[in-house]
C-alpha cells in the first residue's frame, strides 16, 4: 500500500523531459539579479553602478532574520541598480551586470573540504553565507529552517523528491545524476537539526530514483503519485500521520522538510563555499523547439534561455514560470530566472474560459488537500466579507489549484483566495 493523503487531483503528468540529462547553459552576456528572490525581506544592495564584480561576489546582504544574500552569477561590470520585471512580484529592484567574458570567481573554491569536521555552526554559517533558499518553489531561507527554536525539538527530517507538479522533471534528473551529493547534503541538514530520522520521499512515478537511493542504504518512502503530494503538510501527513496545526509550521510537529535541490545546493555551499548562483530547471511546452533540463545562472533573461533551447515555435501565447498548476504567467520576455524558478513552460495556445455560476457540486471540497470549503471561502471573498473568509481558513490555502482544476464552472478560485489573503493581511496591519 503506497503512502498517500486525502484530497488532491491527478492531472496528466506530461513529464516528457524525464530522460533528458541536465545540460549546462553557457553564461549569458547580461544578467538581471533581483534583490528579492526569497520569502522574507529583500537583500540590501552592496554594489553600485560601475562596480566590477566576479562570479560569487556578494552583491546583496540579507536584511533581517528571514532574508537571504544574493551573489553575482557572472563576472563583469555593474550597469546599475534598477527596477526590473520580476517573475513573481511584477517588478523589483535588481542588479544589472554585463559580462566581461571571463569565468573569474571572487575566490578559489575550496575542494574536498572535510565536512565531517565542521561544527553545526560552521555548516549553518556556510549555508547562510551562500544565500541558500528552498529550491522547491517557496524559496524560504534555508538557514532559518535549520534554526528552529530550542523548544521545537526536531526528530524527523524529510527530503522532498516528489516533484508532483506536472511537466517538471528537474528534481528527478538531479536525483538520478547527483544521488550521492543529495544524500550528503541531507545528512548535513540532519546533523544541524540533530534529527533522529532521515527520510527520502519519492513518488512512485520515479521508481528509478527511488531504487538508486535505496541502494545507498538510506530510508526511502515511496508515495502514491498524486498532486500536491510534495506540499509540506501533505507530505508530513502521508508519511508520519502527523497533522500540522492550523496556522502552524512543520516544526510544530517535530518535522522539517527540505527539497532535494536544496540539499544539493547546500552541499556545494558547505563543501566548496559555492554560493547559489545557478539552478537546474525544466524548459518544456509545445511553444519551444527543444525541451530540456538545464543548469541556468540566476538572473538570466528568459529570452536567452529560450534561445538556448532552439527558440520559440511560432508565436506562443503563454509563458509560465513554474509548473502548470502553481506557475505564474509572465508579461515580459526579459524577466529573469531566480532562485525559485523550477521550470519555464511555453504554450502555443492560451485557453480562455468563461467563469460560470457555482453549481454547489462540492467537487472543490473533495479535492482540497487542506480540508477547506473553497466554495464558501470564495463566496465570502466575493462579498468582501474577509473576516468570514478568514474564519473559513483562507489563510490556510496553499494555492495548489486543485479546486480550480476540478471546478465545472471554471471559477478561478485561487485568484479569489489570493485576493482574500491580501485583504486579510492588509486589515491586520491597520
Amino acid at each position: 500500500m503506497l503512502t498517500r493523503f486525502a484530497g488532491g487531483v491527478h492531472p496528466p503528468e506530461d513529464k516528457n523531459t524525464e530522460d533528458r540529462a541536465i545540460e549546462v547553459m553557457p553564461a549569458p552576456k547580461k544578467v538581471y539579479i533581483p534583490f528579492s528572490q526569497h520569502t522574507g525581506k529583500p537583500a540590501k544592495p552592496l554594489v553600485q553602478k560601475d562596480d566590477e564584480v566576479k562570479i560569487g561576489t556578494r552583491i546583496g546582504e540579507l536584511d533581517g532574520f528571514i532574508s537571504a544574500s544574493v551573489h553575482a552569477s557572472i563576472s563583469g561590470k555593474v550597469l546599475g541598480i534598477v527596477e526590473h520585471p520580476h517573475p513573481i512580484v511584477g517588478t523589483s529592484l535588481a542588479c544589472v551586470i554585463e559580462s566581461n567574458n571571463s569565468e573569474d570567481w571572487i575566490g578559489d573554491l575550496q575542494t574536498d573540504q572535510d565536512t565531517d569536521k565542521l561544527t553545526r555552526t560552521q555548516i549553518l554559517d556556510a549555508v547562510k553565507e551562500a544565500g541558500i533558499v528552498g529550491l522547491g518553489g517557496a524559496a524560504f531561507p534555508t538557514h532559518v529552517k535549520l534554526s528552529p527554536p530550542k523548544e521545537k525539538k526536531i526528530d524527523t527530517l524529510i527530503i522532498n523528491g516528489c516533484e508532483c507538479e506536472p511537466v517538471l522533471t528537474a528534481d528527478h534528473r538531479l536525483m538520478l545524476e547527483y544521488t550521492a551529493q543529495i544524500i550528503e547534503g541531507a545528512q548535513l541538514f540532519q546533523r544541524v537539526l540533530d534529527a533522529r530520522t532521515l527520510i527520502f520521499a519519492i513518488e512512485d512515478n520515479k521508481r528509478d530514483a527511488g531504487e538508486l537511493f535505496r541502494k545507498t542504504g538510506v530510508e526511502v518512502v515511496q508515495l502514491k503519485t498524486k498532486y500536491p503530494q510534495g506540499a509540506e503538510k501533505q507530505l508530513i501527513k502521508a508519511i508520519l500521520k502527523r497533522e500540522v496545526p492550523r496556522g502552524g509550521l512543520p516544526m510544530d510537529v517535530g518535522c522539517v522538510v527540505h527539497n532535494v535541490g536544496t540539499c544539493y545546493a547546500a552541499l556545494l555551499a558547505v563543501k566548496f563555499r559555492k554560493p547559489l548562483i545557478d539552478r537546474v530547471l525544466t524548459v518544456a511546452g509545445d511553444g519551444v523547439k527543444r525541451q530540456k533540463n538545464i543548469l541556468v545562472r540566476v538572473g538570466t533573461p528568459v529570452s536567452d534561455v529560450i534561445e538556448y533551447c532552439g527558440g520559440y515555435v511560432g508565436s506562443p501565447k503563454r509563458l509560465i514560470f513554474g509548473g502548470p498548476m502553481m506557475g505564474i504567467a509572465q508579461y515580459a520576455a526579459n524577466v529573469p530566472v531566480i532562485k525559485g524558478t523550477s521550470g519555464i513552460l511555453v504554450w502555443q495556445q492560451a485557453k480562455m474560459v468563461e467563469e460560470g455560476p457555482c453549481v454547489r457540486c462540492a467537487s472543490c471540497v473533495d479535492a482540497c488537500p487542506m480540508g477547506l470549503m473553497p466554495t464558501e471561502i470564495c463566496s465570502h471573498v466575493r462579498n468582501k466579507n474577509f473576516d468570514m473568509a478568514k474564519s473559513y481558513g483562507v489563510l490556510d490555502c496553499i494555492e495548489c489549484g486543485c479546486c480550480a482544476y476540478v471546478c465545472p464552472a471554471c471559477i478561478p478560485l485561487v485568484h479569489y483566495f489570493k485576493y482574500g489573503k491580501s485583504e486579510v493581511w492588509r486589515k491586520s496591519k491597520q
